[in-house]
């Protein structure tokens, strides 16, 4: 009999950060860490919108973010301005970099010589081959749950997966 605690259920979240979906996805993300902080593992997966135009770079950013230690951060930041961020573009990136104490000149050359796009490319080629179409979708267990129309009832779904599934002991 093995000691080496079961391994922890895992939801992957596909988010667009420049979707106002996704920006209201984050207190239910927020409430299961509070619910599950160590029986829960949460990851944020990319896919990026063609509809939404800088929804690419921000992933790109974000990647940057994950890679200089403030990856949760800069997402919950630069969500709380999609409206903005459509409007103004990749200058949003470096500067919602700078408010969480990134190096934001980090953040522009990494946009400009491409060193995360293939983390993005392989998050979003995963999600459209699991069947992601919008954001936000959810993967846990096998099962794809599809934010993109209405969030409503989802964290409560989640909730009843995690609940059933073995979690550290």
């Amino acid at each position: 009999m093995s000691d080496a605690p079961a391994p922890r259920p895992v939801l992957d979240v596909f988010f667009d950060l420049q979707c106002p979906d996704c920006h209201a996805a984050q207190e239910d993300l927020r409430l299961l860490r509070e619910r599950y902080p160590d029986s829960l593992e949460i990851r944020i997966r990319h896919f990026p919108l063609a509809k939404h135009r800088h929804a690419y770079a921000a992933a790109q950013a974000a990647e940057e973010a994950w890679a200089q230690g403030r990856g949760e951060e800069y997402t919950a930041a630069l969500l709380e301005l999609t409206a903005e961020l459509g409007a103004r573009g990749e200058a949003v990136l470096v500067e919602v970099a700078k408010r969480v104490g990134m190096d934001s000149d980090e953040v522009e050359t990494a946009l400009i010589d491409g060193r995360h796009l293939l983390a993005v490319d392989a998050d979003q080629a995963e999600g459209q081959a699991l069947g992601v179409h919008g954001t936000p979708t959810y993967l846990i267990d096998g099962q794809v749950l599809d934010g993109s129309r209405s969030q409503d009832g989802l964290r409560e779904k989640i909730e009843q997966v995690v609940n059933r599934l073995p979690a550290d002991g």
